[in-house]
């Protein structure tokens, strides 16, 4: 192609996302009335609840009336149901007082029971050492308050070993103090595969924790009461919504925009991550509404069962085998509505050279970062394991860590200004990567995706989930 050929084809393209961009930022779009009524009149979801059907179906309604060419659901099978029942905790000695608690999700139930407790520090190896015998005890569990994505990435990776020196001293159960101060009781889980966790474990308020580890300090020896009556049940079946603007040349070549519609239920999951899920359903509006077609195929996904492990996006992944090799690129977003300030290829460096210019109009929101950096801890991981080419939003925390997986998740945290600015980004680049003259970059092997691991880390992170040894196994990933 001539350099005078190439750049007629650039500034045509320049002009259509240009129109794409404009149609996200409108002030009036169905973005924000979408989001209420996903976050006031359904509320939290989590996959096999009548919440969780009743947003499915939302996202269904929601992207026919967006224009989509086609949409339809994909089911998937989830082994274990789980309902928090009544959690209570309370100390009753030496002073008895109320603890705010909530059960992790998709623990054990645990019958009524008075029990000691034992304080084990932060939860290392040698703290438990020195708590020695915690048989038939509590374990309280310490926690830094939570200001930064890496003191997220530290509470998640702290809790296999918390767990593991649990089991062996052979605890009754496990207390974490909440990160958050304030009161403010948040739902986590530290199984990533649907079925139910090995130990009962409970967070409790920060100022409640910090009261009991003041008495243990002080040569008290504190008894606690405990009972979560959780409700366990069968496999059931949930679903991923799948919508489609078809490609006008390239029609069997795929680019894909997710986000999560599922959420923990002690908020309204509007940051995580409901709000990107309407923007997912608003990016396809924009880009109808603009008057242009893409060259390849757009798919717009909404994945289930991403808070119980990626649950949704792997069976997606696993069903569609056969067409990995034609997905040109995923994007996902799922942090709240904070500014993007870039995206992350997952360690492809080779992707860059083409990102870098699709990137350059966010230069005016400083949203025109590329970094190489790869996470294991939303919808695109699958797709990273398998080779295909992906992208993460990368976004300040802004609001959204105080109010992550919490009672506080709710609508009115939502910044509606940023969120269109972020939409208007994320269309525009999945409308990019649809029309370029070439791929975003080729499908990995299992040895190039491995090869990434020495500079991004990710093996490390994937054993701190406790992900790695189904890739080792061969049980998760590319095979060759």
């Amino acid at each position: 192609m001539s350099a005078l050929l190439l750049a007629g084809v650039i500034s045509s393209l320049a002009q259509l996302n240009d129109a794409v961009m404009q149609e996200a930022l409108k002030p009036s779009t169905p973005l924000q009335e979408n989001l209420r009524v996903l976050a006031d009149e359904i509320g939290g979801r989590v996959p096999g609840t009548p919440a969780m059907q009743k947003a499915i179906q939302w996202g269904v309604d929601a992207f026919k009336a967006a224009g989509a060419d086609s949409v339809h659901t994909e089911d998937f099978t989830i082994p274990r149901s789980w309902a928090e029942g009544n959690t209570e905790v309370n100390v009753v000695a030496p002073v008895k007082f109320h603890v705010r608690a909530q059960s992790i999700a998709w623990g054990p139930p645990l019958k009524p029971t008075t029990a000691r407790v034992v304080d084990v520090g932060m939860g290392t190896d040698a703290e438990f050492a020195k708590a020695g015998d915690i048989a038939g005890a509590i374990v309280l569990a310490h926690s830094d308050v939570l200001k930064t994505w890496e003191d997220l990435f530290n509470e998640y990776f702290r809790a296999p070993g918390i767990i593991a020196n649990a089991l062996k001293g052979h605890a009754l159960a496990i207390a974490y103090t909440s990160s958050r101060e304030h009161d403010v009781l948040y739902r986590h889980i530290n199984t990533g595969t649907g079925n139910i966790d090995v130990i009962p474990q409970v967070l409790l308020a920060r100022e409640d924790a910090g009261r009991i580890a003041r008495l243990l300090a002080s040569g008290l020896k504190v008894q606690m009461s405990i009972s979560m009556p959780n409700n366990v049940g069968p496999p059931f079946t949930t679903a991923n919504v799948v919508a489609e603007l078809k490609g006008s040349e390239l029609p069997n070549e795929v680019v894909i925009l997710g986000a999560h519609l599922d959420s923990w239920e002690l908020g309204t999951g509007a940051l995580d991550n409901g709000c990107n899920a309407a923007l997912v359903i608003d990016s396809l509006r924009a880009i109808k509404a603009a008057g242009v077609r893409p060259r390849r195929t757009i798919r717009f996904i909404l994945f289930s069962g991403e808070e119980e492990g990626l649950l949704g996006s792997l069976a997606y992944v696993r069903a569609h085998q056969n067409e990995l090799d034609n997905i040109v690129g995923v994007l996902v977003l799922d942090a709240g509505s904070g500014p993007i300030i870039g995206f992350s290829t997952g360690g492809r460096k080779d992707v860059d050279a083409a990102l870098t210019p699709m990137v350059r109009p966010f230069a005016q929101w400083k949203g025109d970062q590329v970094t190489n950096d790869a996470w294991t801890g939303t919808d695109h991981y699958d797709f990273m394991l398998e080779g295909v080419p992906t992208l993460v939003a990368v976004q300040s925390e802004a609001n959204y860590l105080l109010n992550y997986h919490a009672t506080s998740d709710t609508f009115d945290k939502v910044d509606f200004a940023q969120l269109k600015k972020n939409e208007a980004m994320a269309a525009e680049l999945v409308f990019e990567i649809a029309n370029a003259p070439q791929r975003l970059g080729a499908r990995y092997t299992r040895a190039q995706v491995e090869a990434t691991f020495s500079e991004t880390k990710l093996d490390e992170q994937m054993k701190g989930f406790g992900l790695w040894e189904e890739w080792a196994n061969g049980t998760r990933g590319r095979k060759q």
